[in-house]
């Protein structure tokens, strides 16, 4: 895999984690609304690589525990991608000053 590969894997990766978070917070802000389908996501491999966020909504209530749980999970796996991200720029970025001198 190539360098801008790398950065478009941990970039597609972001973003699924943001689309995550902000169902998380659906949840928690509609968790005592009257007959609200809590929404799951999932994630579903891309080719040649990446993840693509999907949300759904289920017939499970909203347990706060769980909305926490997902939201450290998510949290976690946002930062992760954000290192491979700022290492795949920062390896860019050594490559175009070898190539200037």
């Amino acid at each position: 895999m190539n360098i801008s590969g790398i950065t478009s894997t941990a970039l597609s990766g972001m973003r699924a984690q943001t689309t995550r978070i902000g169902a998380i917070a659906n949840n928690v802000a509609n968790s005592s609304t009257p007959d609200y389908a809590r929404l799951n996501t999932s994630l579903t491999s891309l080719e040649p690589g990446g993840v693509q966020a999907v949300v759904s909504p289920t017939s499970s209530d909203v347990d706060p525990a769980t909305e926490l749980t997902d939201l450290l999970e998510a949290e976690q796996s946002y930062k992760a991608n954000a290192v491979v991200f700022e290492s795949g720029a920062d390896m860019w970025e050594m490559l175009m000053s070898i190539k200037r001198d």
